[in-house]
């Protein structure tokens, strides 16, 4: 009788763990979203590494999606603030069961490979850009697809991690940013979102609108850095 017992109380505890999520996922997925232009995105933080800070460049209203993915391009791995909504049933029922549940921006764990080296934030193309760092532009290059430019790779030197570079890709650069321009977070406009998804398939597609639109967001070690 007590196993019989335990069987329900189990079968109970996951129905109403998890028998809201569809609902959520849904207005995740589904919201309209349009261009940002002239809004600043509220200081949230999205992921860290090491002591580095990476903050949402863009409008919250605009956000289609949030989702990380591997890379073997040598970007360090980011350590996401939130929680993963595809997360697996046994790993939710633990944090629910542990009373461990991550508070945060919900975000996805995409295809591309296992890991957290890129961080995707969808918007649709045309939306103001804003820096997730505080500090420095040290490059502005063309983003090459297939002997084509879309768009541009900016890099950023962080002044709080001096020894990294982080890289934000898929992104038409404002005129006014130039090599060694000074930025901060959340308030200097870097550009706007590109339409990339007509030539490449991207990863956040599945998740979101606009052909999964995004900005990319990788950290790595800047040239002649110690490892």
């Amino acid at each position: 009788m007590i196993g019989i017992l335990t069987v329900l109380a189990l079968v109970t505890l996951i129905l109403t763990a998890f028998g809201s999520g569809s609902p959520e996922r849904a207005a995740t997925t589904t919201a309209a979203r349009t261009a940002a232009t002239g809004v600043q995105p509220e200081p949230q933080v999205l992921a860290t590494v090491s002591n580095l800070q990476i903050r949402l460049p863009i409008a919250g209203e605009a956000v289609t999606a949030i989702g990380f993915h591997g890379s073997d391009a040598g970007a360090m791995e980011l350590d996401p603030v939130g929680r993963q909504a595809n997360e697996g049933l046994l790993a939710r029922l633990w944090r629910r069961i542990a009373g461990s549940a991550r508070q945060g921006p919900v975000w996805y764990q995409l295809e591309g490979g296992p890991g957290t080296e890129v961080l995707d934030v969808g918007a649709a193309p045309g939306t103001d850009v804003y820096s997730p760092v505080d500090g420095t532009v040290v490059s502005i290059a063309d983003n090459v697809i297939d002997g084509r430019a879309y768009g541009s790779r900016i890099d950023v030197r962080p002044t709080a991690a001096p020894s990294l570079i982080v890289t934000l890709n898929h992104l038409e650069p404002d005129p006014s940013l130039a090599v060694g321009s000074p930025v901060l977070a959340s308030s200097s406009k870097l550009g706007t979102v590109v339409d990339v998804a007509v030539v490449e398939r991207q990863a956040l597609a599945r998740h979101a609108r606009a052909g999964g639109n995004n900005v990319a967001i990788d950290v790595h070690p800047a040239a002649g850095s110690l490892p």
